[in-house]
């Protein structure tokens, strides 16, 4: 349904931009009406391919080939859209503007230059031909620019600045996603955790989205990333991945150098459901990440759990808060690995202390960002539900475009601290 949604999106949105970028800046019946009208329409047809295609056979490939420009597209025309929307308030300003100077010239150019008069021509009582008249004050003289022309002018002016902000846009925001996630870092106090593990660190890395477009050198890149903080913990909470094992087996083979004291813990997100979570959760297990499937594990200063994502429930593999969380000794510290932040008042019924997701990518490109705290009780950052902790990571990498905007990447340290420290 959201593909479909999407895609439905997609094609109104290429309407739209047919018609300020193509019809309003070219001529009927010309070359350059064709092909942008070819272009434009090629645009849905191609992230249809991808998105669906890549679902339902398509040769992993091909469709590696084809999700750059489709991806990348799909960016540019959320910002083309938005940069056009803006220029329908610019549009009528400026061809007003014309239309009062093209006045003022037409006015200026027909006026008579002054003459000095003759003592002869004042005897024989000739006078001065009379000026022509003035041109119309809307500037629609017929010697002078057509109000269509000026249409399609301040139509081209509009496209072409639309244009070149979109592109400025994504390829900066994709430039953002290409280099790898940033640091971030946050300190959380714990009251139940214990003085010896103050300041105990836990990389938390979300949403790496291996696939068609982000491959085995991203991963290397995000590796290289969470190690060089040399975090006590490592915890991947979903999401890892955009296909099967078969088609990313070597780009998510890098995970298997995540090095901390006390391991990497793996947690299932919704895309792990649509691309094969059972494959999935046994390959992480061979690259040495352990896997928190409702359950948990006693570190000697906290209890540490993780619950499958809510796409499970219709997969008959869902959360199982019980599971994970009952029967513990609730004087410990704990902390819970889910992917999505929705179910943080399942954890503050369970007393759980700090809740760590992802899922949110910060909202990815703005102003999605408005639409994802919709539907999230967080969308970035940490913030505190009753007794419960929650902090959201913007995720280390993107889904769909590998664009970011005004929601940089990241990989967050996350520092426990004891309050009796």
């Amino acid at each position: 349904m959201f593909i479909l949604l999407l895609l439905g999106t997609t094609c109104a949105l290429h309407c739209y931009l047919w018609f300020r970028l193509v019809r309003g800046t070219t001529a009927p019946r010309t070359a350059w009406r064709r092909l942008g009208t070819v272009l434009v329409s090629a645009g849905p047809a191609l992230i249809a391919i991808v998105l669906i295609g890549g679902r339902n056979g398509l040769p992993f490939e091909l469709v590696r080939i084809l999700a750059w420009p489709a991806y990348l597209w799909l960016a540019l025309v959320v910002y083309l859209t938005l940069a056009l929307i803006a220029g329908e308030f610019v549009r009528p300003v400026l061809l007003r503007w014309l239309r009062r100077r093209d006045a003022r010239r037409q006015v200026a150019r027909r006026a008579p230059a002054a003459e000095p008069v003759t003592v002869g021509a004042a005897a024989s009582g000739d006078t001065p031909a009379a000026a022509p008249a003035a041109p119309r004050p809307d500037g629609r003289d017929k010697s002078g620019p057509s109000d269509p022309s000026r249409r399609r002018f301040v139509a081209r002016l509009v496209a072409g600045t639309a244009t070149a902000v979109a592109a400025g846009t994504v390829g900066y925001g994709t430039y953002g996603v290409l280099r790898g996630p940033s640091v971030r870092r946050v300190t959380v106090p714990l009251a139940k955790l214990p003085r010896s593990a103050h300041g105990f660190r836990i990389a938390l890395v979300s949403d790496i989205h291996l696939g068609a477009v982000l491959g085995r050198g991203f991963a290397e890149k995000v590796v290289a990333t969470v190690n060089a903080t040399q975090p006590d913990l490592i915890a991947v909470v979903g999401d890892l991945a955009d296909g099967s094992v078969a088609d990313l087996r070597s780009a998510a083979e890098p995970l298997a150098g995540l090095r901390a004291r006390h391991g990497a813990y793996f947690v299932t997100g919704n895309h792990e459901y649509f691309s094969g979570a059972e494959e999935w959760t046994r390959y992480v297990q061979e690259l040495g990440l352990r896997l928190l499937a409702n359950e948990r594990v006693e570190l000697p200063a906290f209890d540490l759990a993780g619950v499958n994502d809510v796409t499970g429930e219709f997969y008959g593999d869902g959360p199982d808060f019980a599971a994970a969380l009952g029967d513990r000794d609730p004087a410990r510290a704990s902390v819970l690995l889910a992917h999505q932040p929705i179910v943080i008042h399942e954890a503050v019924r369970h007393g759980v202390d700090l809740q760590l997701s992802g899922h949110t990518h910060g909202g990815q490109l703005w102003p999605v960002n408005h639409l994802a705290a919709l539907v999230n009780p967080t969308v970035a950052g940490l913030d505190r539900y009753g007794d419960t902790y929650l902090y959201v990571t913007r995720g280390a990498g993107a889904w769909g475009p590998p664009t970011r905007v005004a929601a940089p990447s990241d990989v967050t340290v996350v520092e426990l601290a004891s309050t009796q420290a």
